[in-house]
């Protein structure tokens, strides 16, 4: 597979809330970063463990992909997250409420599988999204 075929291998099983499919091309020793959450040199349970975080945290998951920047084995994909938030999410908690992000993912891919991922979001546009009226508390009751 291409780098841009592996990393739509990933975005596919990702916007089916396929978790373990999309971790199936990926690397053991992939490095992530997560920069809004401050995961720097995360492993391979880091990134499952976002995925699925986002899969359980929005049972009606809409992946789009904007964007498709492919650059030799580096692949950059400008994509949007929705859904309606049915349990907390990232310490915040569930008002079920709508969330639409924009997102950017880097991705690097050697021989058929993702090495590394780079994720980015505005972590201002999740918090208002998810009606955060207080960014020094987050979980709010």
């Amino acid at each position: 597979m291409t780098p841009e075929q592996t990393v739509q291998a990933f975005l596919t099983a990702f916007q089916l809330g396929d978790v373990e499919t999309a971790m199936s091309v990926v690397g053991g020793s992939v490095q992530a970063d997560v920069f809004p959450l401050g995961v720097r040199a995360g492993g391979f349970d880091d990134l499952r463990g976002l995925l699925g975080e986002i899969v359980a945290a929005f049972p009606d998951l809409r992946v789009t992909v904007l964007n498709v920047i492919p650059t030799g084995s580096v692949v950059t994909v400008e994509l949007k997250v929705e859904g309606t938030q049915a349990r907390d999410y990232l310490g915040v908690v569930n008002q079920e409420k709508h969330l639409d992000l924009d997102e950017a993912w880097r991705f690097t891919v050697a021989a058929g599988r993702i090495t590394a991922v780079g994720v980015y979001w505005c972590q201002g546009q999740l918090y208002r999204r998810l009606a955060v009226k207080r960014v020094d508390q987050i979980a709010i009751v």
